[in-house]
């Protein structure tokens, strides 16, 4: 009972650290505020911000390996956390003529989201049994999303009540010292090395392992069916069902309710049974779902179906990483910066979702996220063959 209040204990700033993580959303969120602040370089913010969303997971996330190997994964998200702070308080200063400031704050939000998403999952890890890892990052990304719901909320309330939506900047600024400080002064046991340190190399050779292989492509497809699937919803109402765009853009909602149930509901379930049984009948069921969208004849039908499969699909990301991670755990650093690095995968298949629409309209976007369910349940399969 003891150890089991000790690591509750730990587990609680990473835990809350899963919150700062979902500061990173607040690019999404205030991309209209922006661009109406500085309407006559708008089209240079639509162009850069994307940019910057996604840039960095490419290019730090094996970096952040390295640097979890060499100073520890505490320290690593640590100092995601400092520069997470810094960028928070960058705002304050930009207005219409220091535009470019904005697309600074969002470079240092960028850098300090994926430095944290590298090192959070195998810094838990220290603490968490592997056969409890998959429920506890399904955990993490429970907390993540209620992050992710409540900016839109503080946003408002910071333009409303404070009457300065940038306000809600400095206010995450000091959430995140507050989880810096929870962190630093909790203890968490410190990694034993085990092997070579992590280097460019030792990450990229993991991908001659063709199970961590499957799985870092697993982590694209999920994020890109997720990124997919929350540009393509009003898309499709508005094309197939002729809703008008202000309710069309309310569809998403329901795709991000299901998901944040669903990982609420991973945290249980993957704590009882295995997430290898679980991955390739929630995939399976869901790639089936999927294909029944263009066969529905309602908007209102056509959002019962996205919410089945965001439910059964949202922890998919959790999935491949914990059952990775769970696989190798001697390689935490190195699994977790490819697979952060794959979250590249979300501008590709948007990429590929428009080109898919303007050559094959609203079944074109279908098969799309179709076929990324598809992997995801064949990856599922072999999740289970191994892991028994």
């Amino acid at each position: 009972m003891a150890k089991q209040k000790m690591m509750l204990w730990q587990l609680m700033p990473i835990l809350f650290g899963f919150f700062v993580m979902g500061f990173g959303d607040i690019i999404g969120t205030v991309m209209n505020q922006v661009r109406n602040e500085c309407v006559a370089n708008a089209d240079r913010i639509s162009y850069l911000m994307p940019i910057f969303a996604y840039l960095w997971f490419l290019v730090i996330s094996i970096p952040t390996g390295i640097l979890c190997g060499r100073f520890g994964r505490k320290n690593a998200v640590e100092i995601a956390l400092l520069v997470t702070i810094a960028a928070m308080f960058v705002p304050l200063a930009a207005n219409a003529e220091r535009w470019y400031l904005y697309i600074v704050a969002f470079a240092m939000i960028g850098i300090g989201n994926t430095i944290i998403q590298a090192a959070l999952p195998a810094l838990m890890s220290n603490i968490v049994p592997k056969d409890l890892l998959t429920s506890r990052i399904s955990l993490g990304q429970f907390v993540k999303a209620i992050c992710a719901a409540l900016t839109p909320v503080f946003v408002y309330l910071t333009a409303t009540a404070l009457g300065n939506w940038r306000l809600i900047f400095p206010l995450y600024g000091l959430l995140t010292i507050v989880a810096a400080l929870w962190l630093q002064f909790t203890e968490i046991p410190r990694e034993t090395a085990a092997g070579p340190t992590t280097s460019f190399g030792s990450c990229l050779a993991l991908l001659r392992h063709p199970y961590v292989l499957a799985m870092t492509v697993g982590i694209l497809f999920s994020v890109g069916a997720d990124v997919g699937f929350s540009v393509a919803i009003p898309e499709y109402l508005k094309n197939v069902y002729n809703v008008d765009v202000n309710r069309a853009g309310m569809g998403p909602t329901v795709y991000f309710v299901a998901k944040t149930l669903a990982a609420f509901a991973g945290a249980i379930v993957f704590a009882r049974i295995s997430a290898a049984r679980c991955f390739p009948w929630c995939m399976g069921l869901g790639a089936l779902v999927t294909a029944l969208i263009p066969f529905v004849g309602s908007p209102i039908a056509f959002l019962a179906c996205v919410f089945v499969v965001a439910f059964l699909t949202a922890n998919s990301f959790g999935m491949c990483m914990g059952l990775a991670i769970a696989k190798i755990p001697e390689k935490a650093n190195e699994i977790t910066a490819l697979m952060v690095m794959a979250i590249v995968g979300g501008g590709i298949v948007s990429a590929v979702i428009g080109f898919a629409q303007k050559g094959f309209g609203a079944v074109g976007i279908v098969v799309v996220l179709f076929a990324c369910i598809a992997y995801l349940f064949g990856l599922g399969l072999i999740a289970q063959k191994e892991m028994r």
